[in-house]
């Protein structure tokens, strides 16, 4: 080597270490897919995190349902701990909290982020005064229908909107050759929406919150006995698709946007799924797709607009960097939520965002969801891991016959014994 190529190589080696180290920080976010358009944009905030920050990278999981559900009961155990993870808040995240896996944020959350969110979805990601994430969406529970392919076999939308009316459409669509309902019964969840959602019906807030809170009955008293008689009327006239058991979610969601099912019932984000699990990623016609607050049951004491759903977002985990949180606080921002409401991924928990909802169908729902009286969060999020399970399980063992209408609300209250 030359001695001037020496000199400057001796020179930048100097030079090198005498600058301070660029400390690399990495953010593990694991996220459970809702839609892979969702996930590329979340990718992309990512991205743009990254550029304004070049001290960070990101490493980022996806999975969904089911699947994100099982990883993170493991993943929250080992040293390699995700830093931000989705949450469907409930007893799943209390109990997360009460065994010291998850980080309080309330100091950093205290001010104008809290401020920038609407204060029921903070209060629903929070647990004994302690703030644990920040919430980005709201989601309730609705049945969607194919206009088309009810008028086809005379089923008017509005008899919709009771029971009865569901039941006799049913009826009348499997008499004209027509799949009534598709649903992700391997997933076992889907078939628990139907069954809260005719317990919330039947008893309204003040039955699940006697049950919650250990008093009477519980869950095996006689509202809970309604609502699974209920669905036995629905499970009886064989409503599902033939190999229901075997199919998960977003292949129900497929079927439905394939235009060869004529309900659904399912939380919002169906209206992106059954897009983009259709085969032509167009899903039904606009239309001919509809949508209807769950059916009202006769007799129930549930206020009119009382519904089933949820307050979604991300939650800190013990440990994570203050990078994390401080990347949840922009991926929470109005303005980045308000993208999200832009693009119809979903319907945003940032306070005005919802304006910029363009999607007729999530705007409506949105609209109804501000108005509810009652939101009741989903059982198998509620009740904790190990009931919820329970409580997914006797619904889809009540499908399939398993199990009778009087072991299903026991076998719920007897789980929910084990964990006083």
């Amino acid at each position: 080597m030359h001695i001037w190529l020496r000199a400057a190589a001796v020179g930048a080696a100097l030079m090198a270490s005498s600058l301070p180290a660029f400390a690399q920080t990495t953010i593990r976010w694991f996220i459970s897919e809702n839609t892979p358009e969702t996930t590329a944009w979340q990718r992309d905030v990512a991205r743009r995190y990254q550029e304004a920050h070049p001290n960070v990278r990101f490493n980022i999981e996806v999975m969904s349902g089911e699947p994100y559900k099982q990883k993170l009961a493991t993943s929250l155990q080992s040293n390699e701990r995700p830093h931000l993870i989705y949450t469907w808040g409930g007893g799943v995240m209390y109990a997360q909290a009460e065994a010291g896996l998850l980080q309080d944020i309330s100091a950093q959350m205290r001010g104008a982020w809290a401020d920038s969110l609407n204060p029921g979805a903070v209060e629903a990601l929070s647990r004994r005064g302690a703030v644990y994430g920040a919430p980005t969406h709201q989601t309730m529970v609705a049945l969607f229908y194919n206009r088309r392919l009810l008028a086809q076999a005379g089923v008017d939308p509005e008899s919709l909107r009771t029971w009865d009316g569901l039941l006799e459409a049913v009826r009348r669509l499997r008499a004209a050759g027509i799949q009534p309902f598709s649903v992700g019964g391997s997933d076992k969840w889907p078939l628990n929406m139907i069954w809260a959602s005719l317990s919330l019906r039947v008893g309204g807030r003040q039955a699940f919150e006697a049950a919650f809170n250990r008093q009477g009955q519980g869950f095996a008293g006689p509202d809970f006995q309604r609502a699974s008689d209920l669905f036995k009327q629905l499970i009886d006239l064989q409503p599902f698709q033939r190999g229901f058991l075997g199919d998960t979610a977003p292949q129900a969601a497929g079927q439905f946007g394939d235009g060869r099912v004529a309900l659904q019932v399912m939380g919002n984000w169906f209206v992106n799924t059954q897009r983009t699990q259709s085969a032509n990623q167009q899903g039904v016609p606009d239309g001919d797709f509809g949508w209807l607050p769950f059916p009202q049951v006769e007799g129930g004491r549930a206020a009119p607009n009382d519904v089933v759903g949820g307050v979604n977002g991300f939650l800190v985990t013990r440990g994570a960097p203050p990078e994390a949180v401080d990347f949840l606080r922009f991926y929470t921002s109005p303005a980045i939520q308000r993208e999200a409401a832009e693009r119809g991924f979903f319907i945003p928990a940032s306070r005005g965002a919802g304006e910029a909802l363009q999607n007729r169908m999530l705007r409506e729902i949105a609209g109804y969801l501000s108005r509810a009286a009652y939101v009741q969060n989903f059982y198998d999020q509620m009740l904790g891991p190990s009931v919820g399970r329970v409580a997914n399980d006797t619904s889809a063992d009540l499908a399939t016959g398993r199990i009778t209408t009087r072991q299903v609300g026991r076998m719920i209250q007897d789980a929910w014994e084990l964990e006083q």
